[in-house]
Protein backbone atom coordinates (compact mmCIF):
# COMPACT_ATOMS: atom_id res chain seq x y z
CA UNK A 1 0.00 0.00 0.00
CA UNK A 2 1.21 3.67 -0.97
CA UNK A 3 2.19 5.89 1.97
CA UNK A 4 0.15 9.07 2.78
CA UNK A 5 2.01 11.78 1.40
CA UNK A 6 1.46 14.81 3.58
CA UNK A 7 2.83 18.82 2.65
CA UNK A 8 5.86 19.89 4.61
CA UNK A 9 5.41 20.52 8.40
CA UNK A 10 2.24 18.45 8.47
CA UNK A 11 3.14 16.63 11.69
CA UNK A 12 3.72 20.31 13.32
CA UNK A 13 0.63 21.73 12.56
CA UNK A 14 -0.69 18.35 13.94
CA UNK A 15 1.08 18.90 17.33
CA UNK A 16 -0.40 22.58 17.61
CA UNK A 17 -3.75 21.75 17.10
CA UNK A 18 -3.58 19.04 19.94
CA UNK A 19 -2.29 21.72 22.17
CA UNK A 20 -5.02 24.19 21.17
CA UNK A 21 -7.27 22.15 23.27
CA UNK A 22 -5.84 23.29 26.38
CA UNK A 23 -5.99 26.52 25.63
CA UNK A 24 -9.75 26.59 24.18
CA UNK A 25 -10.29 24.54 27.42
CA UNK A 26 -8.69 27.44 29.85
CA UNK A 27 -10.49 29.82 28.15
CA UNK A 28 -14.20 27.65 28.68
CA UNK A 29 -12.80 27.40 32.63
CA UNK A 30 -11.84 30.64 33.40
CA UNK A 31 -14.88 32.07 31.91
CA UNK A 32 -17.38 30.18 33.60
CA UNK A 33 -15.61 30.60 36.78
CA UNK A 34 -16.11 34.03 36.65
CA UNK A 35 -19.47 34.65 34.61
CA UNK A 36 -20.96 32.22 36.58
CA UNK A 37 -21.63 34.60 39.31
CA UNK A 38 -22.61 37.74 37.67
CA UNK A 39 -26.73 37.31 37.48
CA UNK A 40 -28.70 38.25 35.43
CA UNK A 41 -27.78 40.05 32.32
CA UNK A 42 -28.29 41.86 29.08
CA UNK A 43 -25.66 41.40 25.91
CA UNK A 44 -25.36 45.17 24.04
CA UNK A 45 -24.11 44.34 20.66
CA UNK A 46 -23.20 47.19 18.27
CA UNK A 47 -20.37 48.42 16.11
CA UNK A 48 -17.11 48.90 17.06
CA UNK A 49 -16.54 51.78 14.90
CA UNK A 50 -19.16 54.04 16.34
CA UNK A 51 -17.72 56.90 17.72
CA UNK A 52 -18.87 59.14 20.97
CA UNK A 53 -21.06 62.01 20.15
CA UNK A 54 -22.79 59.94 17.26
CA UNK A 55 -26.27 59.08 17.41
CA UNK A 56 -25.89 55.23 17.99
CA UNK A 57 -23.04 55.72 20.47
CA UNK A 58 -24.99 57.93 22.64
CA UNK A 59 -28.58 56.00 22.17
CA UNK A 60 -26.75 53.11 23.88
CA UNK A 61 -24.87 54.92 26.53
CA UNK A 62 -28.62 55.64 27.65
CA UNK A 63 -29.75 52.44 26.97
CA UNK A 64 -26.99 50.33 28.98
CA UNK A 65 -27.77 53.60 32.02
CA UNK A 66 -31.59 52.55 31.73
CA UNK A 67 -31.05 48.62 31.84
CA UNK A 68 -28.83 48.96 34.98
CA UNK A 69 -31.32 51.27 36.64
CA UNK A 70 -33.80 48.63 35.99
CA UNK A 71 -31.16 46.07 38.26
CA UNK A 72 -29.57 44.56 35.09
CA UNK A 73 -26.05 43.73 34.48
CA UNK A 74 -24.61 45.06 30.61
CA UNK A 75 -22.33 42.66 29.24
CA UNK A 76 -20.34 44.12 25.91
CA UNK A 77 -17.95 42.68 23.41
CA UNK A 78 -15.51 44.96 25.91
CA UNK A 79 -13.94 46.70 22.82
CA UNK A 80 -14.89 50.67 21.71
CA UNK A 81 -17.76 52.29 20.19
CA UNK A 82 -21.14 50.55 20.51
CA UNK A 83 -19.34 48.29 23.26
CA UNK A 84 -17.59 51.15 25.02
CA UNK A 85 -21.01 52.60 25.07
CA UNK A 86 -22.44 49.87 26.63
CA UNK A 87 -20.46 49.41 29.52
CA UNK A 88 -20.36 53.31 29.95
CA UNK A 89 -23.72 53.25 30.69
CA UNK A 90 -23.80 50.46 33.41
CA UNK A 91 -20.78 52.50 35.16
CA UNK A 92 -22.68 55.56 35.30
CA UNK A 93 -25.48 53.99 36.54
CA UNK A 94 -23.47 52.28 39.23
CA UNK A 95 -24.64 47.94 37.77
CA UNK A 96 -23.08 45.81 36.82
CA UNK A 97 -20.67 46.35 33.48
CA UNK A 98 -19.12 43.25 32.08
CA UNK A 99 -16.43 43.33 28.51
CA UNK A 100 -15.64 40.51 26.86
CA UNK A 101 -12.83 41.24 25.19
CA UNK A 102 -11.57 39.34 21.93
CA UNK A 103 -7.66 39.36 20.89
CA UNK A 104 -7.44 41.36 17.31
CA UNK A 105 -5.04 43.15 15.08
CA UNK A 106 -6.80 46.40 14.98
CA UNK A 107 -10.08 47.62 16.27
CA UNK A 108 -10.52 45.78 19.35
CA UNK A 109 -9.21 47.64 22.54
CA UNK A 110 -10.53 46.90 26.45
CA UNK A 111 -12.46 50.30 27.23
CA UNK A 112 -12.30 52.31 30.51
CA UNK A 113 -15.54 51.49 31.91
CA UNK A 114 -15.45 47.54 32.90
CA UNK A 115 -15.78 46.61 36.08
CA UNK A 116 -12.30 45.58 36.85
CA UNK A 117 -13.20 41.92 38.12
CA UNK A 118 -15.25 41.60 34.88
CA UNK A 119 -13.09 41.91 32.36
CA UNK A 120 -12.08 38.94 30.31
CA UNK A 121 -10.24 37.76 26.99
CA UNK A 122 -10.40 35.14 24.97
CA UNK A 123 -8.41 34.67 21.67
CA UNK A 124 -11.07 32.20 20.00
CA UNK A 125 -14.31 33.91 18.90
CA UNK A 126 -16.22 30.80 19.30
CA UNK A 127 -15.52 30.86 23.08
CA UNK A 128 -16.50 34.03 23.39
CA UNK A 129 -19.70 33.45 21.42
CA UNK A 130 -20.75 30.68 24.43
CA UNK A 131 -19.78 33.06 27.15
CA UNK A 132 -22.53 35.40 25.33
CA UNK A 133 -25.36 33.44 24.94
CA UNK A 134 -25.03 31.55 27.98
CA UNK A 135 -24.65 34.53 30.49
CA UNK A 136 -27.56 36.58 28.65
CA UNK A 137 -30.95 36.48 29.34
CA UNK A 138 -31.79 39.13 26.74
CA UNK A 139 -29.64 40.72 23.35
CA UNK A 140 -30.19 44.31 22.70
CA UNK A 141 -28.74 44.83 18.71
CA UNK A 142 -27.46 48.59 17.91
CA UNK A 143 -26.50 49.23 14.28
CA UNK A 144 -23.07 47.73 13.36
CA UNK A 145 -21.37 45.76 10.77
CA UNK A 146 -20.74 41.71 10.16
CA UNK A 147 -20.06 41.15 13.91
CA UNK A 148 -22.72 42.37 14.85
CA UNK A 149 -24.99 40.62 12.17
CA UNK A 150 -22.72 37.67 13.21
CA UNK A 151 -23.78 37.68 17.24
CA UNK A 152 -27.88 39.11 16.06
CA UNK A 153 -27.88 35.51 13.85
CA UNK A 154 -26.41 33.04 16.33
CA UNK A 155 -28.33 34.17 18.86
CA UNK A 156 -31.62 33.94 17.06
CA UNK A 157 -30.61 30.27 15.44
CA UNK A 158 -29.82 29.31 19.22
CA UNK A 159 -33.43 30.49 20.23
CA UNK A 160 -34.65 28.82 17.11
CA UNK A 161 -33.50 25.90 17.96
CA UNK A 162 -34.22 25.46 20.82
CA UNK A 163 -30.48 25.39 22.40
CA UNK A 164 -31.62 28.40 24.85
CA UNK A 165 -34.09 29.71 26.04
CA UNK A 166 -36.45 32.35 24.11
CA UNK A 167 -34.98 35.79 25.27
CA UNK A 168 -35.79 38.83 23.67
CA UNK A 169 -33.52 39.90 21.01
CA UNK A 170 -34.33 43.95 20.70
CA UNK A 171 -33.28 45.85 17.32
CA UNK A 172 -32.47 49.60 18.21
CA UNK A 173 -32.89 51.75 15.24
CA UNK A 174 -35.90 51.17 12.89
CA UNK A 175 -33.99 53.18 10.39
CA UNK A 176 -31.22 50.75 10.34
CA UNK A 177 -32.65 47.65 10.64
CA UNK A 178 -36.34 48.47 9.14
CA UNK A 179 -34.65 46.81 6.01
CA UNK A 180 -33.26 43.32 6.82
CA UNK A 181 -36.22 42.88 8.68
CA UNK A 182 -38.34 43.53 6.03
CA UNK A 183 -35.89 41.10 3.74
CA UNK A 184 -36.59 38.45 6.23
CA UNK A 185 -40.61 38.65 6.46
CA UNK A 186 -40.50 39.34 2.76
CA UNK A 187 -37.70 37.10 0.94
CA UNK A 188 -36.78 34.70 3.90
CA UNK A 189 -40.24 33.53 4.86
CA UNK A 190 -41.95 34.07 1.48
CA UNK A 191 -39.25 31.55 0.42
CA UNK A 192 -40.82 29.16 3.04
CA UNK A 193 -36.77 29.30 4.87
CA UNK A 194 -38.57 30.52 8.17
CA UNK A 195 -41.62 29.92 9.31
CA UNK A 196 -44.13 32.81 10.37
CA UNK A 197 -43.42 32.48 14.33
CA UNK A 198 -40.20 33.08 13.82
CA UNK A 199 -40.36 36.40 13.22
CA UNK A 200 -42.01 36.69 16.88
CA UNK A 201 -37.85 36.30 18.15
CA UNK A 202 -37.49 40.20 16.96
CA UNK A 203 -38.60 43.45 18.56
CA UNK A 204 -37.48 46.47 16.99
CA UNK A 205 -37.44 50.05 18.79
CA UNK A 206 -36.06 53.62 19.04
CA UNK A 207 -35.92 54.44 23.06
CA UNK A 208 -34.72 53.44 25.78
CA UNK A 209 -38.07 52.80 27.32
CA UNK A 210 -38.98 50.26 25.06
CA UNK A 211 -35.89 48.35 25.38
CA UNK A 212 -36.15 48.36 29.16
CA UNK A 213 -40.01 47.20 28.83
CA UNK A 214 -39.63 44.84 26.82
CA UNK A 215 -36.88 42.77 29.43
CA UNK A 216 -39.42 43.41 32.29
CA UNK A 217 -41.77 42.08 30.32
CA UNK A 218 -40.28 38.64 29.68
CA UNK A 219 -38.84 38.93 33.52
CA UNK A 220 -42.34 39.33 34.58
CA UNK A 221 -43.25 36.04 33.03
CA UNK A 222 -40.19 33.96 33.89
CA UNK A 223 -38.42 32.98 37.93
CA UNK A 224 -35.50 35.15 37.17
CA UNK A 225 -35.02 38.50 39.21
CA UNK A 226 -32.55 41.24 38.04
CA UNK A 227 -29.74 42.29 40.42
CA UNK A 228 -31.42 44.57 43.09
Amino acid sequence: MRKEQHPKGWNEIKTNDSWAIFKIMGEFVNGFERMSAIGPCVSIFGSARTKPGEKYYELAVTVAEAIANAGYGVITGGGPGIMEAGNKGANKAGGTSVGLNIDLPFEQHDNPFIDPDKSLDFDYFFVRKVMFVKYSQGFVVMPGGFGTLDELFEAMTLIQTHKIGRFPIILVGKEFWGGLVDWIRNTMLEAGNISPEDLDLLHVVETKEEVVDIIDGFYKGHTMSPNF
